[in-house]
């Protein structure tokens, strides 16, 4: 009789396009830019994306075209958290101070503001089409496609 074994990555696809855009908007204003300029339907998930046991947690906007099979999601990659400062003066007497610590979701596009993953089962994604559509909202300062094997931990973007 034959044996026959399964391996996880064997139902693992990584058949997305993931493109970095560089936005100073605040989240909810991009994706309703992103909205208006794509024809898109984003709304925000009920929960963030939450890494390392809520050391830090992202804003996730999501949308499935059932028409066209694709799913859409808008990530933030910046988290900027208020924390205690750890610095010691020697006196008797400290004030706590708090600083802000900036975290990244991808740490290798620590530049990148937003993440927009595209899912397709039933077509082949045109990203420059998409990338161009981008372009046009006044806001935007730079949006490009990321090679996915430059990042190391693609966990983060599995949801």
């Amino acid at each position: 009789m034959a044996l026959h074994k399964l391996e996880v990555m064997d139902f693992y696809d990584t058949a997305f396009t993931l493109i970095a855009v560089h936005c100073r908007l605040e989240d909810y204003r991009f994706a309703y830019a992103l909205n208006q300029c794509l024809n898109l339907r984003l709304k925000r998930c009920a929960q963030d994306l939450d890494v390392n046991y809520f050391l830090s947690s992202y804003s996730v906007y999501e949308w499935e075209d059932e028409s066209s099979y694709t799913t859409w999601h808008l990530i933030s990659n910046v988290c900027k958290k208020e924390e205690d400062s750890l610095q010691s003066s020697g006196s008797l007497f400290t004030e706590s101070q708090k600083i802000i610590k900036t975290y990244h979701l991808i740490p290798e596009l620590n530049k990148v503001d937003f993440l927009l993953k595209v899912e397709s089962d039933a077509q082949k994604i045109n990203e420059r089409k998409i990338i161009s559509q981008i372009q046009k909202i006044p806001q935007l300062i730079a949006a490009y496609a990321v090679d996915q094997d430059a990042i190391k931990e693609k966990d983060c973007l599995i949801f």
